[in-house]
């Protein structure tokens, strides 16, 4: 026995070896590039793996989804679906969608590259909504929250005039039913002063819960408006937060800006943030602090 596990040592390095090869040659011939992320897929068009933008790691999709879409080699978080955030942050069967029916429309007749018009329709085929944010009600542990969640897939998570209406209709909504409010942010510009409005008469005047919740990447309007007037404001791990990026910068100021200075880590460090939770364990520290929130002094004021 003790003279077979050199063997066995020797056998087990040939064979990782070999599944290393496998997955070097299927990334050669079949990568597929979607929002810089290499995806491989099967003959059937069906993602099978996926490589860690930020380690290389490679991830096998069903596991992948199953561990909430965090790289087990050293805890990055890829990006996820509204769906992917709303399922497991929200009691089974307890959440119910707002304003399905609110959806934008080309009333300047833009064109870029291409029509506005087109680019809806596209990123509504693509993503099986009708717009780039849900809002919604729903339980987390046993305590009702209105959660709202963006998603990126859908033209970068833009905020246009029905997201920004939508999230409006959500606060005043939460404003008449005394609801926590939870809001996961990522890019967008315009209908700032409308959201930011309606939860300075949520939070200053109804002494309302509002939390924000950061993800990667939360940018532009996002940033300069709801992401960052949460009563507490959570960041996942290594989010990338700013208003402006890097290059922008750099172009600007004529400085060279340090690496990682926009990452979640470095703006909790300089006090912007008030917790950064991983994403396991997000659904758990919102019901315990929605839980506690009625009993907080400041509301009996």
């Amino acid at each position: 026995i003790i003279t077979s596990i050199p063997k066995w040592l020797e056998d087990k390095q040939k064979f990782a070896g070999l599944i290393e090869a496998f997955f070097e040659e299927a990334v050669r011939n079949s990568i597929a590039h979607e929002n810089d992320k290499q995806i491989i897929l099967s003959e059937n068009n069906n993602d099978l793996w996926a490589r860690c933008e930020n380690c290389g790691n490679m991830l096998h999709i069903k596991f992948s989804k199953q561990n909430k879409s965090v790289c087990e080699e050293r805890g990055n978080h890829l990006s996820m679906e509204s769906m992917e955030r709303i399922e497991p942050s929200i009691d089974p069967n307890t959440w119910i969608p707002l304003d399905e029916d609110t959806i934008s429309k080309d009333v300047l007749s833009f064109c870029d590259e291409e029509s506005y018009e087109n680019c809806l329709i596209r990123s509504q085929e693509k993503t099986g909504l009708p717009e780039a944010i849900q809002t919604s009600i729903g339980y987390s542990n046993g305590t009702l929250i209105a959660p709202s969640v963006m998603d990126f897939q859908f033209m970068g998570g833009s905020m246009g005039s029905t997201v920004g209406e939508k999230i409006t209709r959500l606060i005043e909504y939460d404003t008449q039913k005394l609801l926590p409010l939870v809001l996961e942010g990522t890019v967008s510009l315009m209908q700032m002063a409308k959201i930011s409005s309606a939860l300075h008469y949520y939070q200053v005047k109804k002494k309302l819960l509002y939390i924000s919740i950061l993800t990667y990447p939360t940018t532009g309007g996002v940033t300069a408006s709801f992401g960052m007037l949460g009563d507490i404001i959570i960041a996942e791990s290594k989010a990338y937060i700013a208003f402006s990026g890097k290059r922008v910068i750099e172009e600007t100021l004529g400085q060279k800006v340090p690496d990682g200075f926009q990452l979640a880590e470095a703006l909790f460090e300089n006090g912007l943030l008030d917790l950064i939770v991983p994403r396991i364990f997000i659904k758990g520290v919102l019901s315990k602090i929605s839980y506690l929130y009625p009993s907080v002094p400041y509301k009996k004021i």
